[in-house]
């Protein structure tokens, strides 16, 4: 059954509850590979060479997940990185793997809410944020705070999905939320977002391809699980194949039609005069 998520009556901690619990179990591994946003690790060095990162930089990857682009781009740039993610087991996921590679000494990661970041004022020239800005449940107050830790002139990296005109009412859903998809904004406020909290857009890349071919290999991926569980006759634990199903082709469909995108966008923090 799908949860119908309405922001007056449901409790944003338990929102974000359910983004952690269902992004640090494997599922999302088995659907979306390593990097968990459209586009991997190639968009995420895209982001990196827009932002023109430099090794004595200071980077804050939010709504790190297990750290693979956090990982990535201290390892490709040498710049100093901390991760943030709501979810603890993800983050020790994250500091584990980090130990394994050597980067200790320069990378780490850290439970916290990106609404609410434990870092003071002008910490980090950088920041990125991977298809995770549209599952807060307020959004101009994570924005603040993405300023707020910036230093001026910082620079902010974001890509998340995008949505033109109304989405089905298969994707009304709290379902939907968590996977980035109920709450995703046209792309235009983002940038008002972003402009709110002092942060002016200086780059913005459509990249709606990467969206289609992860939809259309989700659905595949699917069916090729519902298949597998009907033949070892067994219930998969935590997981509504129904619902998933329903919603990834619903999904496919919107972004054939041009209804959802994917984008980045490279903001600066605009210095105080």
């Amino acid at each position: 059954m799908m949860m119908f998520y309405d922001q007056t009556t449901v409790d944003s901690n338990f929102v974000k509850a359910c983004c952690a619990n269902l992004y640090e179990s494997d599922w999302p591994r088995l659907l979306l590979g390593d990097s968990f946003h459209p586009g991997g690790l190639e968009l995420t060095a895209r982001l990196g060479e827009i932002m023109d990162l430099q090794k004595e930089e200071r980077l804050l990857d939010v709504a790190s997940g297990r750290g693979e682009s956090t990982l990535y781009l201290a390892g490709r740039f040498g710049c100093e990185a901390i991760g943030i993610d709501y979810s603890p087991k993800s983050v020790k996921i994250a500091n584990v793997r980090t130990a394994e590679l050597g980067l200790d000494g320069s990378v780490r990661f850290e439970a916290a809410d990106a609404e609410t970041l434990p870092f003071a004022d002008n910490s980090f020239d950088a920041l990125i944020c991977e298809c995770a800005f549209c599952t807060f449940p307020h959004k101009e107050r994570a924005a603040a705070e993405f300023a707020r830790v910036l230093k001026p002139g910082g620079q902010i990296g974001l890509s998340d999905l995008t949505r033109s005109g109304s989405i089905p009412p298969q994707l009304k859903n709290l379902e939907a939320w968590i996977a980035c998809i109920e709450d995703a904004l046209p792309a235009m406020e983002y940038v008002e977002l972003l402009a709110k909290a002092g942060l002016k857009l200086r780059h913005h890349e459509v990249h709606d391809q990467v969206l289609q071919e992860l939809a259309h290999d989700i659905r595949g991926k699917l069916i090729g699980v519902d298949l597998l569980s009907k033949l070892r006759k067994q219930e998969i634990q935590q997981f509504d194949i129904s619902t998933a199903k329903s919603m990834a082709k619903a999904a496919e469909e919107a972004v054939r039609t041009g209804k959802l995108g994917y984008a980045l966008f490279v903001a600066q923090l605009v210095p105080v005069t």
